[in-house]
């Protein structure tokens, strides 16, 4: 914590100089690589970890500008082998499909395309025909 907090004293807590809740904001706002949060997921019990797993959001946490960029020279280096693919492959039938960006925090996920279903299908096939007049 100290690393992150210069000047801060945990002794400062039973001097009187640093009270408990301030302490407890402190803590919970430490990069999440932080040691002690390193220390608190280890010490967590496995099916507490599972669930954790489940909700969990990581997208949703802030990035540094060295992650910012690693993800960002990623996308760049997908976007290049699908290229690369495609410049390659002769029939567009076996390309693959355009690589998605790393999900920056803040970002929504991608919306999926629209699927027609069989009775929409039908039902602008009657349109198309006439089938509505």
């Amino acid at each position: 914590m100290l690393r992150y907090y210069n000047g801060v004293d945990l002794l400062d807590v039973h001097r009187g100089r640093l009270s408990w809740r301030r302490l407890r904001i402190l803590i919970q706002h430490l990069p999440s690589e932080s040691a002690t949060w390193t220390a608190l997921r280890n010490a967590m019990p496995e099916e507490e970890l599972a669930k954790q797993a489940e909700k969990g959001e990581p997208e949703k946490d802030s990035w540094s500008k060295l992650e910012q960029l690693v993800a960002t020279v990623a996308d760049r280096v997908a976007r290049v082998e699908y290229v690369l693919i495609c410049a390659n492959t002769s029939k567009k039938s076996q390309r693959p499909d355009p690589p998605q960006p790393i999900q920056r925090p803040g970002s929504r996920p991608p919306r999926p395309k629209p699927t027609l279903s069989e009775a929409g299908a039908e039902a602008l096939f009657q349109l198309i025909n006439g089938g509505a007049a």
